[in-house]
């Protein structure tokens, strides 16, 4: 059985790699089905699975690359990178950072329908129309709790929000 698993750690960290690249790629350039997103993170962590198996059978080459400066230097490199999406964006309010867009479509969602239906240029029953067609139930709260409640994701909302004009 051992064997096995052996034998598909490698093709299965590739295939599943090959899905993390590609909805990866797809979630950072917002292109494809919405699907991407959870398909992405799940997927990804799929991939602990075969790479803990690959590290498992790989195990003595492995240790050998820490005797070596190129495993601590890119240990050192990814770690950094890493954690330069970790510095406080210098946004007060502790929600997340990111570009000036993202953060105003944020800050959007946690406001009422009844306050972003005329800056949409619609009533709050043309906003309610589209938001049931695409089935969310807003409240009298934020647009994201509707969303949470609705098992929509915020993208959902905004997009049904928009409509197809």
């Amino acid at each position: 059985m051992s064997s096995l698993f052996y034998r598909y750690a490698t093709p299965f960290i590739t295939g599943l790699f090959l899905v993390s690249l590609i909805s990866g790629l797809a979630l950072f350039f917002h292109i494809g089905p919405s699907g991407f997103h959870g398909m992405h993170e799940i997927l990804s962590l799929a991939l602990i699975v075969p790479f803990v198996l690959h590290l498992w059978r790989n195990w003595r080459p492995m240790v050998s690359y820490f005797k070596r400066g190129p495993m601590i230097v890119a240990l050192v490199v990814s770690t950094i990178a890493a954690g330069v999406f970790l510095l406080p964006s210098g946004d007060a309010g502790g929600t997340r950072g990111g570009p000036a867009p993202f953060r105003l479509a944020n800050q959007v969602m946690q406001q009422p329908l009844a306050v972003v239906a005329p800056a949409l240029g619609l009533t709050v029953e043309q906003a309610t129309a589209r938001l049931a067609a695409a089935g969310v139930t807003p409240g009298s709260g934020p647009l994201s709790e509707a969303a949470t409640a609705s098992g929509k994701s915020l993208m959902e909302v905004q997009t049904a929000l928009l409509g197809s004009e």
